[in-house]
């Protein structure tokens, strides 16, 4: 096994630079949650050069897909790539604040990194390949392109339509900085429920809110008494909501609740009241009935405002996950490994690099400028212990991401690597959001997340082909904690169709080239 493991961690060690220049290449892609198209092909050519067998647009959704090597009878194991990224953190690789050439400072940009996240995993998955096939280890890699992470879409769908069916075990990665899940894998407490869904409220009828007057110079329903339309019922319901979110449930347990405005209605200023209008809200709770209370004063103050804005309303589901479920041995084999290989180090270009960043800040910069837990393991239990001071006895979940639902499918382990961080001088109120979005562009900072996670994955996926004993104890502990009594339906029909025809933001492509739907700033004070 030590043997077959070198193998995998000098693959990644070779390609170090090829490597880099994928992320690279991911990050610059930038594209967001189901519209990431790019990115997806270029996941899957690389893995049909590598030998997969792959299907793209996998469950019906575009951007997805499902890949597949074997080297003979054996077990059957398996990680994921996601890289989507987020509207409005457009930024460039550099040391000071600014989008990326050439676009619109609202186009997405890559926050946690999920460019890191698919790269490292993907790494990890190919050294596995690498060391199978050179030392004649029999077994099968499954490799899943997630997309639409951000509003945990695409894991949901594909575990409904049986992409997970038969699977061993599952390593789930992320590159991570909240404290204290830096550099371990996750204990007891993972994530929990989210829930998403669209009201779409559709004014059908306008001119039969009231007859015109019977004096009117145009006999038409402009001079009528209209109906208020879907803006008015759209903002009735984000005025009472946000009236009623103390009421939704107790100041508790780490939930919260979130909304964005889709631009579904006509962009006119006429004078006939807007046909549709649509509100997404998304919600994170540790418990499935605590998602039910939220889910039920939302649907109230739906069918509400639409009944005030003349309105028939339309409600469908973006998301809507289970709370996720551990194991421990997975997490502890997983973990021997990342101590194998140890936490990721920044060499002196990175730490220039910080300090650049920091000088640019009017800060002084920090011999070592990087926050120290960037550079530590911490050990899976003590992460627990960490984490667990900040919490109610009762709650079981904590924050939320829809690798969830792999975990009632097959054994499943979260592991966390540092993504760079600076560390914050004292009295400082902290660092502006562009400034861990830029350090996920500079090679010298995020190369080390990506290398680490490679290696790590790359040894547990070779543990868990190698060692049939270690492998039945994860299903074993799988079965008791999943399984049985315990175990929870999907929340959404077999049959649920991933949501991507809804007017999710793009970039575009007319007659003016391609750029981000929505201008630049400058422009739009331009022509003010």
């Amino acid at each position: 096994m030590a043997a077959a493991k070198a193998l995998a961690h000098g693959w990644v060690e070779d390609r170090r630079a090829l490597l880099s220049g994928w992320h690279r290449t991911i990050w610059d892609f930038a594209e967001p949650a189901w519209r990431e198209y790019r990115s997806a092909a270029w996941f899957v050519e690389r893995l049909r050069a590598e030998g997969f067998d792959v299907e793209a647009g996998s469950a019906g959704m575009p951007t997805a897909f499902a890949a597949k090597w074997s080297n003979g009878p054996g077990p059957t194991v398996a990680g994921y790539a996601e890289y989507d990224a987020v509207p409005g953190n457009c930024q460039a690789a550099a040391t000071r604040r600014g989008a990326r050439p050439g676009l619109s400072e609202f186009a997405p940009g890559h926050t946690d990194p999920h460019s890191a996240l698919g790269i490292g995993a993907l790494a990890g998955i190919l050294a596995t390949k690498h060391a199978m096939s050179v030392s004649g280890i029999a077994g099968t890699l499954k490799f899943f392109g997630e997309p639409a992470e951000k509003v945990q879409g695409s894991k949901l769908v594909h575990g409904l339509r049986g992409y997970y069916d038969g699977i061993d075990a599952i390593v789930s990665y992320h590159p991570f900085y909240m404290l204290p899940l830096c550099n371990t894998t996750r204990w007891d407490t993972h994530c929990g429920a989210y829930s998403s869904r669209v009201y779409s409220f559709i004014c059908d009828q306008s001119e039969t809110w009231a007859a015109a007057a019977s004096d009117s110079p145009i006999a038409a329903s402009h001079s009528a008494a209209r109906a208020p339309g879907a803006n008015v019922a759209l903002f009735t319901m984000y005025s009472l909501t946000k009236a009623t979110t103390e009421s939704m449930l107790a100041h508790s347990g780490g939930w919260s609740l979130n909304e964005a405005i889709l631009t579904a209605g006509q962009a006119t200023a006429d004078n006939l009241p807007a046909h549709i209008a649509q509100i997404n809200y998304a919600w994170r709770t540790p418990e499935i009935r605590m998602a039910d209370a939220v889910l039920a004063v939302l649907d109230r103050n739906a069918e509400l405002a639409a009944a005030a804005g003349h309105c028939r309303l339309v409600k469908r589901w973006v998301s809507r996950t289970r709370p996720g479920v551990p194991n421990k041995v997975l997490a502890e084999l997983t973990y021997r490994n990342l101590e194998a290989v140890g936490a990721p180090r920044y060499g002196a270009e990175a730490i220039a690099l910080a300090q650049e960043i920091q000088r640019g800040l009017g800060l002084a910069p920090m011999a070592q400028p990087f926050l120290a837990a960037c550079e530590t393991l911490i050990e899976p239990r003590a992460a627990e212990a960490k984490l667990r001071e900040q919490m109610p006895a009762w709650q079981t979940h904590w924050t939320s991401d829809d690798y969830v639902e792999m975990t009632w499918y097959a054994p499943t382990v979260r592991l966390y690597v540092a993504r760079p961080v600076l560390a914050v001088p004292a009295g400082y109120g902290g660092y502006p959001a562009w400034v861990a979005n830029a350090l996920g562009g500079l090679a010298p900072c995020i190369d080390p997340t990506v290398e680490v996670a490679g290696k790590t994955i790359a040894g547990t996926l070779l543990d868990l082909l190698c060692q049939p004993d270690t492998l039945a104890a994860a299903r074993a502990e799988f079965n008791e904690r999943a399984r049985g009594a315990r175990f929870v339906a999907p929340l959404l029909p077999k049959d649920f169709e991933a949501p991507i025809d809804y007017r999710w933001p793009e970039y575009a492509t007319t007659a003016r080239g391609n750029d981000w739907w929505i201008p630049r700033a400058a422009d739009l004070e331009a022509s003010s």
